[in-house]
């Protein structure tokens, strides 16, 4: 069963990352905050409730800073630069420990270098037919966040994009969560795939072999419940600096894989070979398989065991 969007936008800038934990709640205090303007914004333009777009973002911390990114983004980031800002309406974090992170491949990835870097990722939903509104409150928040000191610099953006959804699959039809759900349901795991059609022209071909054939039959009798698939749009000239600009946004796709087994469990089973599958197919390579398992939200479980 597949789930089609429409309704395509471009554009957008990055997870601003930003945050001085000293005072993460930048209370404005008398500050005019025109109420009468969000009666008007609400009144009109989308308001459904699929995931049209996602911010998928995949950072490593700089080594010995771990414990205080954590606590930033868990703290501060997660909520200031995502989740109160309008039409994001879903979001999670997850984290790939060591163990996690050497079952990656391929080895040499064109995502990551080295394959094993990025240990944290945070996934958005965003309503569809709301991405331009959104990227303009964003642009506009992560500006402020930086004049505000909050600011985490000691981390590196490996695969940061906001995307555009293309479909959703689902191993059991109708019964289960729908995507809409998935940032919400208490998944297990989740595998990023990252896959690269041969051209522009293959990719449209390369995401209907995927949706009508492969992603049925790998999803049959497996871990995962759903897999979304995503296409990656350009970021804004006006980004912030320290997030590069997104590649292979005419040739690339993201799968997202949601599992209802831990991947430490399942991953040597049922997870390898995804590489040479769609090699087979002639239609593009897989860049990356990288397996996560959710964070404890408001805790530092986990840390100790990224490197």
């Amino acid at each position: 069963m597949t789930h089609d969007a429409s309704d395509r936008r471009t554009g957008g800038t990055a997870d601003g990352g930003t945050g001085s934990r000293t005072d993460p709640t930048g209370d404005s205090g008398t500050e005019d905050t025109r109420s009468e303007v969000y009666a008007e914004l609400a009144s009109v333009g989308p308001y459904g409730v699929r995931p049209g777009h996602a911010l998928i973002t995949m950072v490593e911390p700089h080594r010995g800073h771990e414990y205080a990114y954590n606590r930033w983004y868990e703290d501060d980031h997660f909520i200031a630069g995502a989740m109160a800002m309008p039409w994001i309406y879903a979001g999670r974090r997850w984290v790939a420990t060591r163990e996690l992170q050497l079952l990656r491949y391929p080895g040499k990835s064109a995502v990551a270098d080295p394959v094993a870097a990025g240990c944290y990722l945070s996934v958005y939903w965003i309503t569809d037919g709301r991405y331009d509104d959104h990227m303009r409150w964003t642009v506009a928040i992560n500006k402020r966040l930086g004049r505000d000191s909050r600011v985490h610099q000691a981390r590196t953006h490996i695969f940061t994009a906001f995307q555009d959804h293309e479909a959703t699959v689902y191993r059991d039809g109708a019964a289960g969560p729908r995507d809409i759900h998935a940032l919400d349901h208490p998944y297990a795991g989740l595998v990023v795939e990252v896959v690269d059609a041969d051209g522009p022209e293959q990719r449209a071909e390369l995401l209907e072999w995927l949706r009508a054939k492969h992603l049925p039959k790998r999803l049959k009798g497996s871990p995962a419940a759903l897999v979304t698939v995503f296409r990656p749009t350009p970021l804004p000239l006006d980004r912030m600096s320290y997030v590069r600009q997104v590649e292979g946004t005419d040739t690339r796709l993201t799968l997202l894989w949601f599992l209802e087994r831990d991947p430490r469990e399942c991953f040597a089973q049922w997870c390898t070979g995804l590489d040479a599958e769609v090699a087979s197919s002639g239609l593009g390579r897989v860049e990356l398989v990288a397996p996560f398992i959710p964070t404890v939200p408001g805790t530092d479980r986990y840390v100790d065991e990224l490197r």
